[in-house]
C-alpha cells in the first residue's frame, strides 16, 4: 500500500503484521448485540470475541512508525483560545500542557503536571498558589516561567481575544502575581467549586511566541478584569495585541507538549492533512510519575470530510485509527479479512446529539411549539434504525453516568397527535388550506417553513435531519435541510444565523459538570455557545448558585431542577448518548482504553501506543 498524499511509502502491508488467532462467527452481529447490551463499560472486540481493554504487553516500547487518524474537518484555526472545534481541541491535546492533568482512573484526581503538584488553597477558596516545575520547556527550547503562565491568563482574560466561552469559567479571578520565577498565585473575587481543576487545566502558552512585541507587558491580570487597561498609554498596545492574536496563530502554533507542528507550510495542508512530529528533546519525557509522552514518530490528521470515503481509507490501510458509524459497525467490519487487521473499541461518548432551536426566532419563541417538535422526533427510533440501538435517549445536558443527570424526568415520547394539539393551543392550524401550518405573527400570516442547518460530511446528522423533515411534512411544517461547510456552519452557528440546528456537545464524566458556558443568557451574546438564545432567569440563578457551592449534595439538587426547566421548555430537543465504535490498526501494543475515555482523552491514550519494527507501516 502506498500512501501518495504523505510521500512516503509504509514499509510493509498490514496482511503481513496481523494476528491469526481471531475467532469468526456465522452470525456476528448476534454475538456482539449481546455482548454490547450485557454492560455499559468499555468493551474492546478481538474479532466477535470479547477482549481486556488493557494491554498485557510486557516489552518496553520502542520509538518508531506513524498513527495515522481521521479527521472530519479540517481545524478552523489553531489559536490555542479562539479555536475551539473538536477537530483542533484534538490536535491541541498533543501540543499544549497544563498545570495539572488529571488521572485517567477514578477517581481521576488532579495531579501535578507543569505545576509540581495540586496548588495550595486559602480556607476562603479566594487563592491558589502554584509552585511550578523548573526545567520546563516549550518546543523552541525557551524555558516556562511564572511569566508565561500569567501571560497565558491575560491572554484569556482580555476581553477583545475572541475567546468568550473559554473566558467565562475564569469570570472570578481578579489577579495573578509572581511569586518569583517559579511560583503564581492567582486571586479570585468568590469562590467557584472548580477553581482548581480550570486555574490547573488551561493551556500554558509561550510569551515570546504569541506577543514576541511584549505589547501584554505593561498591564497586569487585574487591569484587565476591571477594565483600566483603557486608560493610559498601554491602551493601544492592549488593543492591537488582540488584533494580532486573534488573526495571526490560525496557523502557527508552540506548545510544551511532547509533540509539535514543525512547518506549517508543509504539515497543515487544508483539506488534506494535519501533521504533528514528536518532539525528540521534550522535557517531561523522563519523569517517572507522568504519562507516557508519545512512541510514535508522527501523528497525522488525514482530513476526509465524507465518513464513507474515510471507511475505504481505513480499509485501504491508509487510515489507522477511525471512528466507524454504527451502519459501518454492524455491516461492514466483521468480515475475516477486516478482523485480521483491525481491533474495535465501544465506549459511550461523553457528550451527546441534539437538534437546537433558535428561541429568538418567532417560530420557535413559545415552548409549546418546542415541546410539540420533541414529540415529533422519534429518537428511539432514530436509535434504533440510524444507530442500530447504540445510543439511549437523554433528556438534557448533564452526563447520563453522573449523579447530577435527573433519572426521573422521561424522555418525551414520539406522539404526533399530542405535538397538533399543542401547535393548535399556540395557534397553528393551516388557515389557507395550502397544506402547510399558518399563524398570524405581527398581523401577518406566517407559515410555518423553516431550514435546518447540519455540517457537510456527517451522514449521521444528515439522516437525522431527513427523518425529522418527513415527520414533520406529515403534519404541515415545511423544514428544508442545508448542508452547509463546516467553517461556514460554525460561522452561523455563532452569528445565531439559522433557524434549527442538528450539533453536539462534548462533555467528560470525570469532572462536575458547569453547564453556565451554554445555558447562561450572558452566552447568547458575543458569539458565546449559548447560540440557540435560551433566555430563563432562574436558570440564569441556578447555574450561579452552583458555581459558588461547595457541597457536592447541594448541587445535584440544584442541577435537578435545571433540568426540569429545561425539560418543560425544550431549548433543545435532547436526542441521545451514543455509543461510539472506533477501529484501529492491530499493529500497535500497549493500547490501554480508560474509564470516561472520550475524544478529548484520546491524545493521553494514545501517547502510549507504539510498534514492534518489524510490524511498522513507515
Amino acid at each position: 500500500m502506498k500512501r501518495v498524499w504523505l510521500y512516503l511509502t509504509p514499509l510493509v502491508t498490514i496482511a503481513a503484521m496481523t494476528t491469526t488467532n481471531v475467532v469468526y462467527a456465522d452470525d456476528p452481529w448476534s454475538i456482539v448485540r449481546d455482548i454490547l447490551s450485557s454492560t455499559r463499560d468499555i468493551i474492546v472486540f478481538d474479532g466477535v470475541q470479547k477482549a481486556d481493554n488493557r494491554s498485557a504487553e510486557t516489552q518496553t516500547p520502542l520509538v518508531g512508525d506513524w498513527l495515522v487518524r481521521h479527521s472530519l474537518s479540517d481545524p478552523t484555526s489553531m489559536n490555542p483560545y479562539t479555536a475551539s472545534d473538536a477537530a483542533v481541541s484534538e490536535i491541541h491535546a498533543y501540543v499544549f500542557e497544563a498545570l495539572l492533568n488529571q488521572s485517567p482512573e477514578p477517581p481521576f484526581e488532579s495531579r501535578g503536571h507543569i505545576a509540581l503538584d495540586y496548588p495550595t488553597v486559602s480556607e476562603d477558596k479566594l487563592s491558589y498558589a502554584f509552585r511550578l516545575r523548573e526545567g520546563v520547556v516549550f518546543s523552541d527550547g525557551v524555558p516556562l516561567t511564572s511569566a508565561d503562565v500569567i501571560f497565558s491568563l491575560k491572554v484569556i482574560l482580555h476581553p477583545e481575544v475572541l475567546a468568550a466561552s473559554l473566558r467565562n469559567y475564569y469570570g472570578s479571578v481578579v489577579a495573578a502575581e509572581h511569586d518569583g520565577e517559579y511560583g503564581v498565585v492567582i486571586s479570585c473575587k468568590e469562590p467557584y467549586f472548580r477553581n482548581d481543576l480550570m486555574l490547573g487545566g488551561f493551556k500554558v502558552i509561550p510569551r515570546h511566541f504569541y506577543d514576541p512585541d511584549d505589547l501584554l507587558g505593561g498591564v497586569e491580570v487585574s487591569d484587565l478584569v476591571d477594565g483600566s487597561w483603557m486608560e493610559g498609554p498601554q491602551a493601544e498596545g492592549v488593543h492591537q495585541f488582540a488584533e494580532r492574536f486573534n488573526q495571526d496563530f490560525s496557523r502557527r502554533v508552540l506548545g510544551s507538549g511532547p509533540y509539535q507542528l514543525l512547518d506549517p507550510d508543509a504539515d497543515m495542508v487544508t483539506q488534506q492533512k494535519v501533521v504533528l512530529t514528536r518532539d525528540e528533546d521534550y522535557w517531561g519525557r523522563e519523569i517517572d510519575s507522568f504519562p507516557q509522552s508519545g512512541y510514535v514518530e508522527k501523528i497525522v490528521f488525514k482530513i476526509i470530510n465524507n465518513t464513507d470515503a474515510a471507511f475505504i481509507e481505513l480499509t485501504n490501510g491508509d487510515v489507522d485509527y477511525l471512528d466507524l458509524s454504527s451502519l459501518e459497525f454492524k455491516q461492514k467490519t466483521w468480515d475475516p479479512e477486516f478482523q485480521r487487521s483491525f481491533m474495535k473499541a465501544i465506549r459511550y461518548r461523553g457528550g451527546y446529539t441534539f437538534i437546537g432551536w433558535n428561541n429568538a426566532r418567532p417560530l420557535f419563541a413559545d415552548k409549546r411549539v418546542r415541546q410539540a417538535l420533541t414529540l415529533l422526533t422519534d429518537r428511539q427510533g432514530m436509535i434504533e434504525n440510524l444507530l442500530f440501538g447504540l445510543g439511549e435517549p437523554v433528556v438534557g445536558p448533564i452526563h447520563k453516568f453522573r449523579p447530577e443527570y435527573n433519572q426521573s424526568l422521561e424522555p418525551y415520547p414520539y406522539d404526533p397527535d399530542r405535538a397538533l394539539d399543542l401547535l393548535y393551543d399556540a395557534g397553528w392550524d393551516d388557515a389557507d388550506e395550502d397544506g402547510i401550518l399558518d399563524k398570524r405573527i405581527d398581523g401577518e400570516l406566517v407559515p410555518f417553513r423553516f431550514e435546518m442547518m447540519i455540517n457537510s460530511g456527517n451522514q449521521l446528522r444528515k439522516d437525522i435531519a431527513l427523518v425529522v423533515q418527513s415527520e414533520l411534512a406529515d403534519i404541515g411544517i415545511d423544514c428544508q435541510v442545508r448542508e452547509l461547510d463546516w467553517s461556514i456552519f460554525l460561522q452561523r452557528a455563532d452569528t445565531q444565523d439559522f433557524d434549527a440546528i442538528v450539533l453536539g456537545w462534548t462533555g467528560n464524566v470525570r469532572f462536575p459538570p458547569d453547564a453556565y458556558q451554554i445555558w447562561h443568557s450572558s452566552q447568547a451574546e458575543g458569539q458565546g455557545s449559548n447560540f440557540i438564545t435560551f433566555l430563563n432567569e432562574e436558570v440564569d440563578s441556578i447555574l450561579e448558585e452552583y458555581r459558588k457551592e461547595f457541597d457536592p449534595q447541594r448541587r445535584v439538587d440544584l442541577y435537578q431542577r435545571f433540568q426540569e426547566i429545561l425539560h418543560e421548555e425544550q431549548p433543545y430537543t435532547f436526542l441521545w448518548k451514543q455509543r461510539l465504535a472506533t477501529s484501529y490498526s492491530r499493529r500497535f501494543r500497549g493500547v490501554n482504553w480508560y474509564p470516561g475515555a472520550d475524544r478529548g482523552s484520546i491524545g493521553e491514550i494514545t501517547m502510549e501506543w507504539w510498534v514492534q519494527p518489524p510490524e511498522r507501516a513507515y
